[in-house]
């Protein structure tokens, strides 16, 4: 009997895959699916980006550079920062049932307002099917104030004041506090700035941001401080309430330069020191210093005010010397020189030969033919207790003259300076100042500029920059500081004699101490790109 002979196909161990055609373009396709359509067909007939939105809006406060999330909250973004891309996201409605893959900026105008993103999402549109898919959403940026700049024009919406006084005849040492806050930018939670007499006062919105100023000021120049506050609102039903935080501030009365007389029983504690001492700096404790011996001691802010002692004289009180011999003595701490110095008054100069033999600390600065200023303590008359005790029992440590520093012959009224310092922005109180308070601010500002250059340790602590006017103002040295040239009645300006004036105070200028532009910095925000 014959067999047909039938070859079976070999046992592959997978199951024979079933094709059919696309329903709508013919393609091949996998039937086991049971998808009728293909790839390409599902992304031209399906949109998984439906429900999303293509345009939104965004608030921007141009007052603080803030950018708004809702529901109330403002939040600092660069543009095209990571966090201004979140916040696009979080704008729009329908993102949550898709997943997102990627998200850029597309390049827009700057002064469009407009911001473009383009979004990429992935979401599965039939069984087994995951489509991927890219879109444009544009932004339209609308301006609105946020709620504290909107504070910030509206009077009396503070909650937290720190009221900073100092109660002494010259405003040398709020200038360098000034200087200070600026380099460290502590003032940039305040929501206000006014300028009273005798200091400053400093409005806040929270209370925290007054008590992180109150801490950076005794941090810098010793003070002591009181808090009060004041009940403003109550709420019943909550047993919440609103209150107004004050916070008082005073600085120790002692500026730089001045002379002091410690009482006796601190001065044997803080190592049987002289009564008689000079300032030489303020920071977080007061420096004294012996100018007879070179002996410095730091009074702890806690020490002052336990005990507390004014100023026996001030940089108001100085008087000007004449050098006629010096003789160094050999010891020295840091800058200071000791030195044995033969002195007179710049005013008894030809009219009597009186001269005084003293101790300084100015030996490496001082030469025969200089003028220094200093206290003289000759036939003085002072109303202070310890100096009073100083001189019913120790009467020979009491100097005729103590030098505090060197002169410097300025004779041209408007210098133009390549520095200049920044100030803060402030409000004046209700009341206008008078005439002779704004001269003597004009003063103060003036000796502290001088003090600037003639103290290296006093720049190391400032931030100095650059000017970069082509005309400085010539408002920097203030009328009625020193003696100017008076021009001659008929000389017209710019004419020879005026010139020749000009010649002679720059010779005698030519000694001044002058800031190197190594020590200055470049203000970055005045800086512009031209083509």
């Amino acid at each position: 009997m014959d067999l047909d002979t039938v070859h079976l196909p070999a046992f592959t161990g997978k199951a024979p895959i079933a094709t059919v055609l696309c329903a709508t373009c013919g393609a091949p396709i996998d039937g086991s699916t049971g998808v009728a359509m293909c790839y390409d067909c599902i992304k031209l007939n399906v949109d998984i980006s439906d429900g999303i939105q293509r345009e939104a809006t965004i608030h921007f406060c141009r007052g603080c550079d803030r950018w708004l999330q809702p529901p109330s909250q403002w939040v600092s973004a660069a543009p095209e920062s990571r966090e201004l891309l979140a916040l696009c996201l979080r704008k729009l409605r329908g993102l949550a049932k898709v997943r997102i893959i990627d998200a850029s900026f597309i390049w827009t105008e700057p002064h469009s307002k407009r911001i473009k993103v383009k979004i990429t999402v992935q979401q599965e549109a039939f069984q087994s099917t995951i489509l991927q898919q890219s879109f444009e959403v544009e932004y339209v940026v609308a301006y609105h104030q946020c709620p504290d700049c909107a504070k910030s024009f509206t009077a009396n919406t503070w909650r937290a004041c720190v009221q900073v006084r100092q109660k002494v005849p010259h405003k040398r040492t709020f200038l360098y506090l000034e200087q200070l806050i600026l380099k460290h930018n502590a003032h940039k939670d305040t929501i206000n700035i006014r300028e009273v007499k005798d200091g400053l006062d400093f409005y806040y919105s929270q209370r925290n941001h007054a008590t992180k100023m109150v801490d950076f000021l005794g941090a810098v120049v010793p003070i002591t401080s009181k808090k009060s506050s004041e009940l403003i609102s109550t709420d019943i039903h909550t047993s919440t309430k609103s209150y107004k935080f004050t916070y008082s501030v005073e600085l120790v009365p002692i500026c730089k330069d001045d002379l002091v007389c410690i009482p006796i029983k601190m001065a044997r504690s803080l190592g049987n020191t002289p009564p008689l001492l000079l300032c030489t700096k303020i920071g977080n404790s007061i420096h004294l210093m012996d100018p007879n011996t070179l002996q410095v001691t730091d009074v702890q802010t806690s020490v002052y005010w336990r005990a507390p002692f004014s100023s026996l004289a001030d940089v108001q009180e100085l008087v000007e010397f004449i050098v006629l011999d010096i003789e160094p003595l050999g010891p020295t701490r840091g800058r200071f020189v000791l030195a044995d110095v033969q002195v007179a008054r710049a005013s008894d100069m030809g009219s009597n030969t009186q001269t005084y033999l003293i101790r300084t600390h100015l030996g490496g600065i001082l030469h025969p033919g200089d003028s220094a200023l200093g206290y003289h303590l000759s036939g003085a008359n002072f109303n202070n207790p310890q100096y009073e005790d100083l001189e019913r029992t120790a009467p020979d440590q009491i100097p005729e003259v103590v030098l505090v520093k060197k002169s410097y012959p300025r004779k041209k009224k408007n210098k133009n300076r390549n520095w200049r310092l920044k100030r803060m922005a402030r409000e004046e109180s209700d009341m206008l100042p008078r005439k002779q308070d704004q001269e003597r601010a004009e003063r103060d500002y003036e000796m502290f500029l001088r003090d600037v250059e003639e103290d290296t340790e006093l720049r190391a602590s400032l931030a100095l920059y650059k000017n970069t006017r082509k005309n400085p103002p010539k408002t920097q040295k203030m009328e009625g500081v020193e003696m100017g040239v008076v021009q001659e009645e008929g000389a017209a300006p710019g004419s020879e004699m005026e010139q020749d004036t000009e010649d002679d105070d720059d010779d005698e200028d030519g000694n001044l101490p002058e800031i190197a532009i190594e020590e200055l910095l470049d203000e970055f925000e005045e800086m512009h790109v031209q083509d």
